[in-house]
């Protein structure tokens, strides 16, 4: 067990090396300014990333707004069961979110995307339904980042081959834009 938990560890550390850190930063200006330009972030995927898309809504919207006066405007487009299963069962599994976004989003809105492979059909649907309504739309990837890196303004893509580290990825990078949002000084709703 040891020597799992060390190599777990080493992939894990190695995945902070690469590039797509850097562009952690873009994501966390993006929801400043969605922030106080009282926009809404909508945040999807499947499996494992639609528990995480839950977990970061409610960092994003209890934790973020700590010290500020409350948090940002955000769906976790995956948490409400009935919608989900009226509309892969009415329409397809690949409407999931695409349809959500047609109702609910607004130009210049925030989708991010999460996303091991980067190649659910639903999740792609939801990025071009978004671009097509003016959102910006983020995705956060693993493996070789799929059709999301290629469609998404804007990709935090780590090169793992290891769905559980890129799913750990995924709560990483929301945890530091939730920390970072809640230290800004002198932002107050």
């Amino acid at each position: 067990m040891q020597k799992h938990i060390q190599k777990y560890l080493a992939s894990l550390s190695k995945a902070f090396e690469l590039e797509a850190m850097q562009d952690i930063a873009i994501l966390a200006e993006a929801l400043m300014k969605a922030w106080r330009e009282n926009r809404s972030i909508y945040i999807c995927g499947n499996g494992g990333s639609a528990g995480n898309a839950i977990h970061l809504a409610n960092d994003f919207i209890y934790g973020a707004g700590l010290k500020n006066g409350g948090g940002l405007r955000v769906e976790a487009l995956s948490a409400n069961a009935a919608v989900i299963t009226c509309l892969a069962n009415d329409l397809s599994y690949s409407d999931i979110y695409s349809e959500q976004i047609k109702i609910k989003g607004d130009p210049d809105d925030i989708l991010i995307v999460l996303s091991g492979s980067g190649n659910s059909p639903n999740v792609i649907k939801a990025i071009e339904t978004a671009n097509q309504i003016g959102m910006q739309t983020f995705a956060i990837l693993g493996f070789t980042g799929g059709r999301c890196k290629d469609i998404a303004n804007y990709s935090i893509h780590f090169k793992v081959d290891d769905m559980q580290i890129a799913e750990d990825l995924q709560l990483i990078v929301g945890h530091i834009c939730m920390q970072w949002l809640n230290n800004q000084d002198g932002f107050n709703r």
